[in-house]
């Protein structure tokens, strides 16, 4: 008795070691869980991160500093050389005509309204630049969506296939237990298989398509391909298209492809007047010094003024038409704004009525169609374990309900996908 108890306390001391070292063991190679983002921190990092969008940001950072140095005046211009000097060679009668050595300094000086004209043009064009990050965003914001919620949809596929192998593998096993009986055929069994792997074959094909929509997300977040990335698979998608947006004044306020337009417009007229203040002059001023090379003659300067004179004729022309066609051009941006604002309204109607009927849809699939057959399995299947029904028949309730779980997920994704592009429309 003695012994046994002894043999009892080391097999609990063993057991008690191993369990502890299954558990350390478990710590040390358990993967740490990686991060789950949302849609909206998705989003975030796609902000924050995309190269595309950083391209606009030091294009507006460029715009401005251009800006910074639009009221510089031109560079002083310094000269050396002589003055009426006489060529070598020349027979020179009296001191004063050897010539002089001169220095000149020269300076041209920007009329200063043209100086803040031509600095409010250049620094409105951040702000079309801005307006183009906001587009290009709104359109890799869609994208990115669009991925989002293939892949939630897939991550649902996954569920739904790998719980139909499980009913495939039991259905199997009830043939293969019920066949030595003759309670069943061979060729059910093999009937049975073949539908196992096609499932099987189905649960790769999905995981391939979760796997490209995860390398493409990466690639828009600026993700390394061997980062951790997992979505929220919890994600409930709840969506009502607002009526509203189908004013073209609210989608003016908008929508960045047409802010982007009322940028261009604005920096188009800030051209104009920078082209219309052409015809106010500039002025130069001009010194110039002079040392003679002989004895006895005094030292001279000159010191000179001098204004442009725009309005002539052969000069005005230039700017005149500049100005002419810039306002052809502010029409033709008006026109084009007023075609996209038009389109974007019928555009909204059509899918928020789409919206509406592919709602109504899944909500028949929720509530009538997938519980039906989902009963009409459930019931051949208890009849065919009671052995008051046949395989094939418990297989085509068992396909039934299949097909409209698998056509059921092909529609929300429709639905996710809508969303997506009604929202693009919008610019939210």
């Amino acid at each position: 008795m003695k012994q046994n108890t002894e043999i009892h306390s080391k097999l609990k001391i063993h057991h008690f070691v191993l369990v502890l070292v299954v558990v350390l063991l478990h710590g040390f190679i358990l993967p740490t869980h990686a991060q789950v983002y949302s849609l909206d921190s998705v989003l975030s990092v796609i902000n924050r991160n995309n190269p595309m969008l950083k391209e606009y940001d030091n294009k507006v950072l460029a715009m401005k500093s251009y800006g910074d140095g639009a009221k510089s005046q031109m560079a002083p211009m310094i000269g050396i050389g002589t003055f009426m000097a006489p060529y070598p060679g020349q027979r020179v009668m009296e001191s004063r005509d050897k010539g002089y050595w001169m220095i000149s300094a020269e300076q041209s000086l920007t009329h200063p309204a043209k100086l803040n004209a031509n600095k409010n043009y250049l620094s409105s064009r951040a702000a079309v630049e801005e307006q183009g990050r906001s587009y290009q965003f709104n359109t890799i914001r869609a994208e990115a969506k669009s991925l989002y919620y293939q892949w939630l949809v897939e991550e649902k596929k996954m569920n739904v296939l790998q719980e139909n192998e499980q009913i495939i593998e039991l259905m199997l096993k009830l043939a293969r237990i019920r066949h030595p009986y003759n309670q069943g055929s061979l060729g059910n069994i093999y009937k049975t298989e073949g539908r196992l792997h096609e499932v099987q074959n189905m649960i790769f094909m999905t995981q391939g398509e979760i796997d490209q929509q995860k390398y493409r997300l990466k690639s828009l977040m600026n993700l390394a391909p061997d980062a951790q990335l997992i979505i929220d698979t919890t994600l409930v998608v709840h969506y009502e298209a607002n009526n509203i947006m189908y004013d073209t004044a609210s989608l003016s306020e908008q929508r960045s492809d047409v802010k982007q337009i009322n940028k261009s417009i604005e920096v188009m007229r800030l051209n104009q007047q920078w082209q219309n203040l052409q015809s106010k002059p500039d002025f130069k001023i001009r010194y110039d010094h002079m040392s003679p090379f002989g004895q006895g003659m005094p030292q001279q300067f000159t010191l000179m003024g001098m204004i442009s004179i725009p309005i002539a004729p052969w000069a005005s022309k230039m700017y005149k038409s500049e100005v002419k066609g810039m306002s052809y051009e502010i029409e033709a941006m008006k026109k084009n704004r007023e075609a996209i604002l038009l389109e974007a309204r019928g555009m909204l109607g059509g899918m928020a009525a789409q919206l509406s009927k592919m709602k109504q849809q899944l909500f028949n699939y929720e509530t009538k169609i997938l519980p039906a057959l989902k009963k009409n399995y459930e019931t051949l299947l208890i009849a065919y374990e009671e052995n008051r029904e046949q395989l094939p028949m418990v297989m085509d309730g068992w396909e039934a309900m299949n097909m409209a779980q698998l056509q059921y997920l092909d529609k929300m994704e429709e639905y996710y996908l809508m969303i997506v592009r009604y929202e693009k429309e919008l610019d939210k």
